[in-house]
């Protein structure tokens, strides 16, 4: 894919994009509430948005904010957010980090990459998801979504998904860093998965250069 036919992309990607349910972090971040998105991305590692969004919504009817999640027991919380994956740890950072939002941010959610890495079960990955969906800061989460279609597309050649936000920042026209992942997390579920995509409905075939492809749909 050359730098010039990402404009058309995009546009295509959001078209096709408006079919398909959109991203937990997404529907969070429309109620306006930075905490809340916070505890979705951190739920939402390792787990499928179909059973990480009830668990949301049973957690957030008890606790609403990090003084409220700072009361419930750890027992509470893993009864209240299972059966999400890695339930009895994400139970305990969720505790942790309720406490130290008290205790170091006001109660409040980070908003810089150093701080957000301070809190449990927040990676590199997950803060730049916070910051751009949270509070509109210029950054790019790459996932395993967009580290796979980028390197499919042969928009970027790298071999990790750190190496691919790095070769991405380079590259890819700051107005759309925000939104690549939302994009490309609906269209690597339904339409460029991993194996055997569906390249007879995919809207961008024509700019794809199916790099590593020997099977398709």
């Amino acid at each position: 894919m050359n730098p010039e036919e990402i404009p058309r992309t995009m546009t295509i990607l959001r078209r096709i994009a408006g079919k398909y349910a959109e991203p937990l972090a997404e529907r969070e971040r429309k109620h306006g509430d930075a905490f809340k998105v916070l505890v979705g991305v951190l739920m939402s590692a390792r787990t499928k948005d179909d059973t990480t969004g009830p668990a949301v919504d049973r957690l957030f009817a008890e606790a609403s904010s990090a003084q409220d999640l700072a009361r419930l027991s750890e027992k509470r919380i893993e009864k209240l957010i299972f059966p999400v994956g890695f339930y009895h740890t994400k139970a305990r950072h969720l505790q942790t980090m309720a406490r130290m939002l008290i205790d170091e941010f006001d109660g409040k959610t980070p908003q810089t990459m150093e701080e957000l890495l301070r809190l449990p079960g927040i990676g590199r990955k997950s803060a730049n998801l916070i910051l751009g969906v949270a509070f509109g800061k210029p950054s790019i989460c790459v996932d395993t979504h967009v580290h796979r279609i980028t390197n499919r597309w042969g928009y970027v050649q790298t071999k990790n998904p750190l190496q691919t936000e790095m070769a991405l920042r380079k590259k890819l026209p700051e107005r759309y860093w925000i939104e690549i992942n939302r994009l490309l997390v609906i269209y690597g579920q339904n339409v460029c998965t991993p194996i055997s995509p569906h390249c007879s409905i995919c809207g961008i075939e024509m700019y794809c250069d199916k790099v590593g492809l020997s099977r398709t749909r």
